[in-house]
């Protein structure tokens, strides 16, 4: 998700260089530089353990996913280690400050840590970044969020081009959320007319326009405008205004929390009134401070995640998340847990910590997660049912699972 650039290309000379300058920074942290490795949950060496590379937004505009993510990572970790009855499996954590040349430093730094893989980053540009270095090295990577079209592919401009070995993903790809909110709003919430509000600034955001504008015109509706703000933006007065002149039955925002909360709260608060759709960005409880509980009515979402109507397994994960966290789960908590568990599963199966003995095991794994059960396909991606949230002040009281129909 978020910020996403080109796929960073880089040979052997680049990496080595990378690795020397991964080398530079300050210990311990993980902020830059070398981590020190620490076994799952428990903050000191193991000596011996499998070690998992855990690559996350710590800090930084999108610090909410990242933190998010490795607490649903070194959950995995502390369970694995339980089941285990030892420290089988360490970790070192590295914080990628939510950019994604620092991404490609890290990335580097992990492809010398001798780790087993790599679960992360929470973004698909600092995703992207790393995939050639990791690859390179035959270093696997599980990505939790890395929603981007085709972003696990070595040339994500051309969707015929092969997936990387080393790389996979947990979550769905943009376009099939996107399509999927288009056929929601079509199919069930009834509406024809659309307005897509979207940050210009972002792949993601474009991704999922062009995919939800696609879905719900083939479907029969209407796109009635089209308008975009830069993220950062606080003050979406102006285009609002435009909008609500306009005829139309919902509203698209393909975002993330920082500025959908504020375009809702401004839309409300001007008399709009109509249906406000949206991304997996809105996960977030910051989108309820920033919106204000009051506003978020009539708000739909897709997810790869909810609470709602939680099955057993994904009612373990909660409570063991709450008593390990002190506060619930969100989306990408839960997508990082399964993407931490497919590594764990895969080294397992594989009964080796060995990189390509790995990704041998996950080209054939057959994984049920708290996100839900798959297979990978030829791009590395599951294949799952996109979930559709409403919110009722701000809370999440019902999910929808929904499966576009493409072409």
């Amino acid at each position: 998700m978020m910020n996403t650039m080109k796929k960073v290309f880089m040979g052997a000379a680049a990496l080595m260089m990378a690795v020397s300058m991964a080398g530079c920074g300050n210990s311990g942290s993980g902020n830059s530089g070398t981590a020190t490795p620490e076994a799952g949950g428990s903050g000191t060496d193991a000596a011996g353990a499998v070690k998992i590379g855990l690559h996350y937004e710590l800090t930084g505009g999108v610090a909410d996913y990242g933190k998010a993510e490795l607490n649903g990572s070194l959950l995995a970790i502390k369970q694995a280690n339980a089941a285990a009855g030892s420290e089988k499996y360490g970790y070192v954590k590295y914080d990628n400050k939510s950019d994604s040349t620092e991404a490609v430093t890290l990335a580097a730094q992990l492809a010398s840590d001798g780790v087993a893989g790599v679960v992360g980053p929470a973004t698909s540009g600092a995703s992207a970044a790393s995939y050639q270095i990791l690859n390179d090295a035959k270093v696997p990577v599980l990505s939790p969020s890395a929603t981007q079209n085709n972003v696990t592919l070595t040339n994500p401009d051309d969707a015929s081009s092969a997936a990387y070995d080393y790389v996979y993903r947990v979550c769905f790809e943009d376009s099939y959320q996107g399509a999927a909110m288009a056929q929601y709003a079509y199919d069930t919430l009834g509406k024809t007319k659309a307005v897509i509000y979207g940050d210009s600034t972002t792949d993601y955001a474009k991704g999922l326009s062009e995919a939800f504008e696609k879905q719900f015109t083939k479907l029969g509706g209407t796109i009635v405008g089209k308008e975009n703000y830069v993220s950062k933006d606080t003050d979406f007065s102006s285009v609002l205004t435009k909008i609500k002149g306009m005829d139309f039955d919902v509203l698209y925002i393909p975002g993330y929390y920082n500025e959908a909360g504020l375009i809702i709260k401004q839309a409300r608060e001007m008399g709009l009134d109509q249906t406000i759709t949206g991304s997996d960005g809105f996960d977030s409880t910051t989108l309820v401070d920033l919106g204000g509980a009051a506003n978020l009515n009539d708000v739909y979402f897709t997810t790869a995640y909810t609470t709602v109507g939680a099955s057993d397994k994904l009612q373990a994960f909660i409570d063991a998340y709450k008593a390990e966290y002190n506060e619930e789960p969100n989306m990408f908590s839960a997508l990082a847990y399964d993407a931490t568990n497919v590594l764990i599963q895969a080294i397992e199966e594989a009964g080796s910590s060995d990189g390509p003995a790995v990704q041998a095991a996950l080209t054939k794994i057959s994984f049920d997660g708290v996100t839900g059960a798959f297979t990978f396909d030829a791009t590395h991606t599951p294949i799952k049912p996109v979930l559709v949230v409403n919110l009722v002040d701000g809370v999440q009281t019902d999910a929808v699972a929904v499966t576009p129909k493409l072409d």
